[in-house]
């Protein structure tokens, strides 16, 4: 079992940014990736960023590209996503996950194991 713990959320404004992370704890040592998804009110759950632990490895969804960056502290079995010039489309609750392969559909919630409990994130205009 993976145990995921996000923090780093909060309300900023248009414009402004933030750094979220997940804490891994557990069986750690077979994570091999990553990922960030948010949802917002009445939407789905949606993929934003994934990260391989080994490699590095990294892909975003079109709509934060050039926006987010996703990093991982190997050391501290942290995973970061900063997030810049913060949209309020970006309102949502930002979920960690995790799993034990290296997928070929890391945008898939399907693709994962192991979820966080959730950070809100909100952006006001």
């Amino acid at each position: 079992q993976v145990q995921l713990v996000e923090s780093g959320g909060g309300l900023v404004q248009t414009g402004g940014s933030l750094k979220l992370a997940c804490a891994a704890s557990g069986r750690t040592f077979s994570s091999q990736t990553m990922g960030w998804f948010r949802q917002a009110p009445g939407k789905e759950r949606e993929f934003v960023a994934t990260i391989r632990w080994s490699s590095g490895f990294t892909y975003y969804s079109d709509s934060v590209k050039g926006r987010c960056s996703i990093s991982r502290d190997n050391a501290k079995n942290t995973v970061y996503l900063q997030m810049n010039s913060l949209r309020p489309e970006d309102t949502a609750v930002y979920y960690c996950a995790s799993t034990d392969y290296v997928t070929n559909w890391p945008q898939r919630r399907s693709s994962y194991d192991y979820w966080g409990q959730g950070t809100q994130v909100t952006v006001s205009s």
